[in-house]
């Protein structure tokens, strides 16, 4: 559709086609993509359902030419939440074996098996949660992650592997294949079902600073042997490993400086390419999947410079060559049946579910995340932008730039602008459409999504940067990319405003207490202590602030210099929390106290807690709070009008 005119409307103001109910309304978070006996197998976050996990499947066309959209149903039935909580984020909730399915219900963290006609019975006894379900290729062994609580202790991880029989119903107890280590993933069978290959790891590392390979011989009977280790350390970051059709071992290592594919030999890895561009992502979840065999060769979602390239690697001529594809984002590849599947994301339409005959098709999706419809001339594209920054970094970010099909700014006005860091810390922005993004830019504000040094997707050494330096290079380089907007005549200078989740949340808290450079900001589960992170969080990153800080107690001097609750008398501008009130992750006191300082300053704030919810939100109502309570907060501080949420107040804003 194209419009004719256009009417200048001050920023913040516009006419918006994007609210906050169109972005939840029917979305799905599409995830854990399976393809297993002519099926395609997924996930489904439906926040107009509670944020409830439904396991999908739809079956595979007959052709190779892809329908428009797929014919779906629910596996399951509709109390189920297919959802696991090792490692609090969880992932590799399920696995499939012709028609056995295996689920992890989020109702006690056990593992059930559900076949058509027949009623789910439990596989694993109660007490404790499991996730990274894989079943051997004969369907005679479920092997699993198992976290299991200890008085007074962390929670113990492990390997396990439950015997089925010829109905695939679990054969006598577990067997423990692995412990000792303190967490376990990536769990991968060969092709004749006589190996086992896992990642494991031990405090202080997270998956991304060093991991170790394992693996063990396996037969009808059990373990043929012990563990031993073959690849990986503390300082050499591995992701996904798995078995090629012949039944060498095959594992992503960023030994290079960059997250490249290998083999696994007797005398080490060896690397099958060399390319400046990223096949490993951040390992927050289990059961992520960044790369998968097509015949001889595999196909991969390379990074380069925050963007998502589909590639195909000769692993014979150690060659790699982009496929043709608008993907920006990919993720969750999988090749099956002579098909391959992932959720990807193009610049013009929000991410979905892809799927392409692996011959020579090109990915086409078949499966929307979200209802929403954008016309091209109101959709706001990224520009990949980079920036100087302190002691000669370079910054990363993406620019959106305000776009209405109706509105332009006033004459002579410059649009306010929304910095967001992501969270992780390390993670990545993407340059795929974000509708969430959009909502912003159809009003009148520029956006800019920062990749600061950390992040993920540009190799090993930008996210080293973070390395003992968090609360300062991500800080430094979100103000950096602001100011330089600013002076560059981009945006408003007086009008900046700062926004993130969780790590992003603390990135916020930081740039706003310690640098006079924003005039506003959001916290969505926000840190605000780094002492009470540290000590009063789930295993998985219960020592992470060992490597993005310092340990303790030698380094706790820094952890108060960083906290930005140890420094609220530095805080000059208005803020507004965001806080699921069953966060383990960060728990709400973090934001209570920060609340409780600025309410005593007199400064203008905001405080929404939300029931029920952890880290991150899930519900529909609670997503569209957090999103339309963040546009009236900067309304009541930059003077333009937007509605105001019902349970959103904000206390001490200018009349």
């Amino acid at each position: 559709m194209q419009i004719e005119s256009q009417n200048e409307q001050a920023c913040g103001d516009w006419d918006s086609s994007i609210g906050s109910a169109d972005l939840v309304r029917g979305a799905l978070r599409l995830s854990a993509l399976t393809i297993e006996a002519g099926r395609l197998y997924w996930l489904e976050g439906r926040p107009d359902e509670g944020g409830r996990q439904v396991l999908m499947r739809a079956r595979l066309p007959e052709a190779t030419a892809v329908p428009a959209l797929l014919e779906v149903e629910e596996v399951l039935a509709r109390d189920v939440n297919v959802r696991t909580r090792v490692h609090e984020y969880g992932g590799g909730e399920f696995c499939v074996w012709r028609d056995h399915v295996y689920y992890v219900d989020d109702s006690d963290g056990r593992i059930y098996r559900a076949s058509r006609g027949t009623t789910p019975e439990p596989v694993v006894p109660a007490g404790a949660m499991h996730a990274d379900l894989v079943v051997s290729p004969e369907g005679d062994w479920l092997f699993c992650v198992e976290e299991r609580s200890r008085e007074g202790r962390e929670p113990e991880n492990r390997i396990l592997a439950i015997r089925l029989d010829s109905e695939g119903r679990a054969q006598g107890g577990p067997r423990t294949v692995a412990a000792g280590h303190d967490f376990y993933a990536s769990l991968c069978c060969s092709p004749e079902g006589d190996e086992l290959a896992f990642l494991a790891w031990d405090h202080p590392n997270m998956p991304w600073n060093g991991t170790v390979l394992e693996r063990i011989a396996w037969g009808q009977e059990g373990a043929r042997g012990e563990v031993r280790p073959c690849a990986g350390g503390r300082r050499e970051s591995l992701f996904q490993p798995g078995f090629a059709p012949d039944g060498r071992l095959f594992v992503v290592s960023d030994r290079s400086g960059w997250w490249n594919l290998t083999c696994v030999r007797e005398s080490g890895l060896e690397a099958v390419h060399e390319d400046r561009f990223e096949i490993g992502r951040p390992q927050w979840v289990f059961g992520m999947s960044a790369w998968a065999f097509s015949g001889e060769k595999v196909l991969g979602a390379a990074t380069v410079d925050g963007v998502d390239t589909l590639v195909e690697i000769d692993i014979e001529s150690c060659s790699s060559r982009a496929r043709l594809s608008r993907l920006q984002s990919i993720s969750g590849i999988v090749v099956g049946d002579g098909w391959v599947a992932c959720v990807g994301g193009e610049s013009e339409k929000a991410a979905g579910l892809y799927l392409w005959s692996a011959s020579d098709g090109v990915p086409e999706c078949v499966r929307e995340s979200s209802p929403l419809e954008l016309h091209a001339d109101s959709i706001s594209q990224a520009i990949p932008m980079s920036f100087d920054s302190k002691d000669g970094r370079t910054a990363h970010a993406f620019l959106y730039k305000p776009k209405s099909g109706s509105q332009t700014p006033r004459s002579g006005e410059r649009p306010p602008l929304l910095v967001k860091s992501h969270g992780g810390p390390t993670a990545a922005a993407s340059a795929a459409l974000d509708p969430r993004i959009q909502y912003w830019t159809s009003r009148g504000f520029a956006v800019a999504d920062v990749n600061y040094g950390g992040s993920s997707g540009f190799g090993r050494a930008y996210r080293d940067q973070l390395e003992e330096r968090w609360g300062v290079v991500d800080v430094e380089d979100c103000v950096a990319v602001a100011r330089s907007l600013a002076d560059e005549g981009l945006v408003d200078g007086d009008r900046l405003a700062i926004s993130g989740g969780s790590a992003g949340g603390y990135t916020t808290l930081c740039a706003l207490t310690f640098h006079d450079a924003f005039a506003a900001g959001a916290s969505h589960y926000g840190i605000g202590n780094l002492e009470a992170l540290a000590q009063d969080t789930h295993k998985f990153e219960s020592r992470y602030t060992d490597w993005l800080v310092g340990p303790l107690p030698e380094t706790q001097a820094r952890y108060v210099e960083r906290s930005p609750i140890h420094h609220v008398e530095r805080l000059a501008c208005p803020v507004i929390f965001f806080q699921g009130l069953e966060d383990r992750v960060v728990p709400p006191s973090q934001a209570e106290s920060m609340v409780a300082v600025l309410a005593e300053r007199g400064l203008p704030h905001g405080y929404v807690p939300f029931e029920g919810e952890q880290h991150g939100f899930r519900r529909a109502e609670n997503i569209r709070t957090a999103l339309d309570g963040e546009l009236y907060f900067y309304s009541q501080v930059f003077g333009f009008n937007a509605p105001k949420p019902e349970r959103v107040e904000v206390v001490g804003a200018p009349t």
